[in-house]
Order: structure tokens, then C-alpha cells, then sequence
């Protein structure tokens, strides 16, 4: 099967997006998804400090289109996309819990949750006690779940991803490889992505 990797990081909205439609994009284009958490944050900080730039001087016409071009998409997918009061947010557990999910075959279920948590809810997805409620609600043992993100292994997992993606030429989330090395950036990408496939299958 051709190969499809997912880069991701909860805390971003346009993954939120990308990440409602990349199952189905998978499927159609007879792809294997591959998840790819990530800490987006580590990403900035080495290869793309101007995002921080453009948080602290925006160009407001820009920002107000950007604003409206979030409300589109998410309207368009059927999602709550609000604007949590925590932001930018921690997302360094919440996407070790990702690692965790995978290993017991709910990765989709638990990601989800833990946006919709963050983006509908506009709840604090570093806190503990909001984690907790999404570990609870997937079906994951929270003993276990909290071990393991608290872990030098997971935090080594999630920083490898991390620093896999800067090697691979990424520079934020989500960023999406097909078979390797032919690699899109961001929810817009994906009609990209699904011709991608396509040409892919017709090989």
C-alpha cells in the first residue's frame, strides 16, 4: 500500500481541519495512515521562529481574513472551531498521550477527542485533570496513560518525531509525506494530497 504519513500537533486549528478529512483521504487513495505526533512548538523554535514574529506584530487585514478563512473550513466540516482562552497551548503530553493511544488501536478516537476538547470546549488540554476526562472518555487506563507521558521513553519518542519531520524539510503542522519524501504543509493541501494518491494507484 502506498504510504501515508500524518505530522500533527492538537494545538493547532488547521490541523484540526486537516485532521477530520485525512482518514477518508486515506481510504479513497487505498493509502496506509501512518500517525505522526509531534510537538509543533519544537518545530518553530528550530526551523520557523517567524511564526512568533507575526504572533507579536500581525498584519491585522491578514489576520482578520484568517479569522474568517478558519470559520469557513470549519463550517464546511461540521466543526466548533472557537478561540481558547489558553493560547498558544502546552500540547506536550496531550501528544505523548497520542503515542499511548496508539498503542492500544485508538489513536483517531483519543486525537479527536482531544481536539474537540481544546477547539469546541476551549478547555486547557495541559492540564492534568482535562486530560484525564478524554483518557476516561477513549477507554484508556489513566494509571497507565499518566506513567507513560510522565516517561523518559515517551518524551524521547515524541522529540524524535519532532526532529524526524525539521530532517524531512517540515516547518509546522500538519504536515503530510507520501510514500517518503513528496510532502504537503497544511489543511488546504490535501485535494494535493488525494491526486497525490491517485496518480500513485494508477502507476
Amino acid at each position: 500500500m502506498i504510504k501515508l504519513e500524518f505530522f500533527y500537533d492538537c494545538s493547532s486549528p488547521w490541523t484540526y481541519l486537516a485532521f477530520h478529512r485525512i482518514e477518508a483521504v486515506a481510504a479513497e487513495g487505498e493509502a496506509r495512515l501512518i500517525w505522526r505526533p509531534i510537538l509543533v512548538g519544537g518545530v518553530f523554535n528550530a526551523v520557523n521562529q517567524s511564526v512568533y514574529e507575526q504572533r507579536r506584530s500581525p498584519v491585522f487585514p491578514k489576520l482578520r481574513y484568517a479569522v474568517k478563512d478558519l470559520q469557513d473550513w470549519a463550517r464546511l466540516y461540521g466543526l466548533n472551531i472557537g478561540q481558547p482562552p489558553v493560547f498558544p497551548v502546552n500540547s506536550a503530553k496531550a501528544m505523548r498521550g497520542a503515542l499511548v493511544a496508539e498503542e492500544h488501536g485508538c489513536v483517531s478516537r483519543y486525537s479527536r477527542r482531544v481536539f474537540e476538547t481544546y477547539w469546541g470546549n476551549l478547555r486547557d488540554i495541559s492540564c492534568d485533570e482535562v486530560l484525564a476526562a478524554v483518557v476516561s472518555e477513549v477507554g484508556l487506563d489513566q494509571h497507565e496513560f499518566f506513567d507513560k507521558i510522565s516517561s523518559p521513553h515517551y518524551k524521547e519518542r515524541l522529540r524524535t518525531n519532532t526532529d524526524e519531520l525539521i530532517e524531512r524539510g517540515g516547518f509546522g503542522s500538519p504536515t503530510i509525506f507520501v510514500d517518503e519524501d513528496d510532502m504537503y504543509f497544511g489543511n488546504d493541501r490535501l485535494v494535493l494530497v488525494a491526486d497525490a494518491l491517485a496518480r500513485k494507484l494508477k502507476q
